[in-house]
């Protein structure tokens, strides 16, 4: 990579699905196509996303997520040891219109999966994305600590981590290997820009959730280090040529939300991570101040500010924009800084509540401020 990632005009991850990707799932799901002409479709679709990625000038090149009806779900579901299924409700309610009802659940020792789908989809992006022109494939799994949220922190007793995992050490140690497999799996089939997204240490922000740990007998600081401590491990052995960020996120579900607080309860932990970036969402005053990133202490990182809303149309001011990266390097240098949107457009297969063109608009004009700060 001539230029190692994150860049300074970077994203998230995820776009709006157009409606023949919509449509081609709803018929896969009924029965009347096969799993080959979804995946015909799937890739029509990533390749028109590309074109449409570099036309708007980003390096950074992802396959929109629309493989994925959740953002995090359909990956953990295909790993050894877990299984989707659909409770009455999604166990973590939004600000606005409710996520759809379906979640995972341990059924016996986590693994990774070799012959995980998530691979394949990457291998297609891949070769759609990187033609020689400068431009890097990007991958994006959800973090192994959201495993560790769903069965142990958001437990509401119908969890049976307990039979299986007496231990709970056994299961992060599973849970921190079965991603340095993930990790060696997307490698071995030229992934060089792998992220992490979490919405897990915004749950031990958020105060009205660690007062309910709290309650259940569980630290949320301790749970905080725990998280740390997986992450870590599951680093080890990171090949030196690829780049793993991690991205923060409150929640994103159709432009609602699910946690609120600054980042100050765990910036000590989370700037432990060995990670080569981290992408954190800042577009709001749910996320608190810049003042947590004087943590930051890894000069071979980059904070990313997700300081452009993906939730709704209107676009930022520039000039305020740039105020705000101005005022964050006063604790990171403006070098090991970077910008993109607070979050993916469609963290689920739904959307923000925003046009296709309003998503683009929020693209070119990242990369307008980008070049104007850095360039």
């Amino acid at each position: 990579m001539a230029i190692r990632p994150p860049f300074r005009s970077d994203v998230v991850g995820s776009y709006l699905r157009p409606s023949h990707l919509h449509q081609a799932r709803r018929d896969y799901a009924n029965g009347i196509i096969s799993q080959e002409a979804l995946l015909d479709t799937y890739t029509t679709a990533v390749k028109e996303l590309v074109a449409e990625q570099k036309k708007a000038g980003l390096k950074v090149i992802t396959d929109g997520e629309f493989c994925r009806g959740f953002w995090h779900i359909d990956f953990l579901e295909h790993l050894n040891g877990i299984e989707g299924y659909t409770p009455e409700a999604y166990n973590q309610k939004f600000s606005g219109k409710a996520a759809p009802a379906y979640n995972i659940r341990l059924t016996g020792k986590v693994s990774f999966n070799p012959q995980h789908p998530f691979l394949r989809d990457f291998s297609i992006l891949k070769t759609l994305a990187e033609t020689g022109d400068g431009c890097v494939a990007k991958a994006t799994i959800p973090s192994p600590t959201m495993v560790l949220r769903q069965e142990v922190l958001a437990n509401d007793g119908s969890s049976k981590i307990n039979q299986i995992y007496p231990d709970l050490n056994e299961f992060y140690q599973d849970l921190a290997e079965t991603y340095r497999q993930a990790i060696q799996a997307f490698y071995a089939i030229g992934c060089r820009y792998l992220q992490f997204d979490d919405t897990n240490w915004a749950f031990l922000i958020d105060a009205e959730k660690r007062q309910q740990l709290l309650e259940k007998g569980i630290d949320p600081q301790k749970t905080a280090q725990i998280c740390t401590d997986i992450l870590n491990s599951a680093l080890e052995g990171k090949p030196e040529d690829m780049v793993i960020t991690t991205h923060i996120c409150r929640g994103n579900h159709a432009s609602s939300w699910l946690f609120s607080g600054g980042y100050e309860a765990v910036a000590k932990e989370l700037f432990a991570t060995k990670f080569d970036g981290y992408f954190l969402e800042y577009d709001s005053d749910r996320s608190g101040s810049f003042e947590p990133l004087r943590h930051w202490n890894n000069k071979n990182s980059k904070v990313v500010l997700g300081l452009v809303t993906s939730k709704f149309a209107e676009l930022e001011d520039k000039e305020t924009i740039k105020a705000r990266i101005k005022e964050a390097s006063q604790y990171v240098p403006l070098e090991n800084l970077c910008l993109s949107p607070q979050c993916g457009f469609a963290s689920t297969e739904e959307g923000n509540k925003l046009t296709v063109e309003e998503q683009w608009n929020k693209i070119r004009l990242i990369e307008e401020i980008a070049s104007e700060v850095w360039d």
